[in-house]
């Protein structure tokens, strides 16, 4: 089967998220070609995994100051750009166009009259209708990157037809005492300014600002790197970071803590921070707050959830034409969830069975 595959290239998550999917569909016997937009081409690393993939300029959202720049975010937009990509994005070889969040591949299929599946954290909002979201937010959903079939992911399913997290074999290394800080889309000097009331900690610290390692006191700073920062994942306490849903779900995996800031104006990420108290997931702060930090520090370590293999099991679905009724393959993965203690009364307490 050939596959052409969209990958939204702004942050990371989308990235990782992909990168295990592609491992899974190459071992289901497809041949997928992959494109990314969201970022310069010098800013994708640790690209392995998608052999001689292309980039496109796409749209992405500008931040600044840890929110939702939109007047810098209207003035990335390069819609002529964007047309002349997606009209010239030829599909005619491909039998399944995939998007995640991506918008050439998503707005090619619809230009080609093409089916296309949409698979990521994004496409569960299509299913649940958050209620925060307003006109702006569920117009970006309409009309940012169209699919035909969204196959939503989730920490938990809240009755609908979505699947739980897509994530990398990962084994805890037992915890070192460090917490590890992944807060991209804040200012740099702003977390340092956080971490240096708490010099009884030792942070690890990730940024896009950062570009050589060094270390501040309390706090090592670390450039992006996959292996590095899923090596301190594995063996911290504690991770502290924005509130996209790939990293979150690989800390529940490994039952880190969880300390977590929603980028302000981002709908899913707003919509995740709630899910994630809602469930007894993690602590959520909508500001760089001190105070929450301490309280946050002096929690145990919680418990891990142990989520199936989804990627394989989703890319068998996908190879072998996607027969299977998207709520069978729903359920089927449900089913092998286990929750902790906790979690499982805050969903019973929603009026849900695990």
């Amino acid at each position: 089967m050939r596959i052409l595959f969209g990958v939204q290239g702004t942050g990371n998550g989308h990235i990782s998220r992909c990168r295990t999917l592609a491992v899974a569909l190459k071992t289901a016997g497809a041949d997928v070609d992959y494109i990314f937009s969201g970022r310069p081409p010098e800013d994708y690393f640790d690209m392995e995994a998608f052999g001689h993939y292309r980039t496109f300029r796409g749209m992405s959202f500008a931040t600044q100051n840890g929110k939702i720049n939109l007047r810098k975010t209207v003035q990335r937009i390069r819609a002529f750009r964007l047309i002349k990509d997606v009209k010239e994005l030829d599909l005619s070889e491909y039998d399944c166009i995939i998007s995640d969040f991506e918008p050439v591949s998503a707005w090619s299929a619809r230009h080609q009259h093409l089916d296309c599946l949409g698979i990521s954290n994004q496409a569960s909002c299509l299913y649940m209708q958050p209620k925060q979201y307003g006109l702006i937010a569920k117009a970006i959903m309409k009309f940012y990157a169209p699919v035909t079939r969204p196959i939503g992911l989730h920490w938990f399913h809240f009755g609908h037809p979505i699947m739980p997290p897509m994530i990398d074999p990962l084994e805890a290394q037992g915890e070192n005492g460090s917490i590890v800080v992944y807060l991209p889309f804040e200012s740099l000097q702003d977390i340092k300014e956080l971490l240096k009331h708490f010099p009884g900690y030792s942070f690890i610290c990730f940024h896009p600002e950062i570009k050589q390692y060094s270390v501040e006191k309390n706090i090592t700073l670390h450039p992006l790197s996959r292996t590095s920062f899923t090596t301190a994942v594995s063996c911290c306490s504690g991770i502290i970071s924005n509130t996209g849903f790939a990293l979150i779900s690989e800390a529940l995996v490994l039952g880190k803590k969880i300390l977590t800031k929603p980028l302000s104006g981002q709908f899913e990420q707003l919509y995740n921070a709630e899910c994630l108290e809602q469930l007894g997931m993690a602590t959520v702060m909508s500001s760089l707050d001190e105070q929450i930090v301490t309280q946050w520090l002096a929690q145990p370590s919680q418990e891990a959830i142990i989520y199936p293999d989804v990627a394989t099991e989703l890319a068998k679905w996908i190879v072998s034409g996607q027969k299977e009724e998207l709520q069978e393959l729903s359920q089927r993965l449900w089913k092998q969830v286990k929750f902790p203690k906790h979690v499982a009364e805050k969903i019973q307490a929603l009026g849900f069975n695990q």
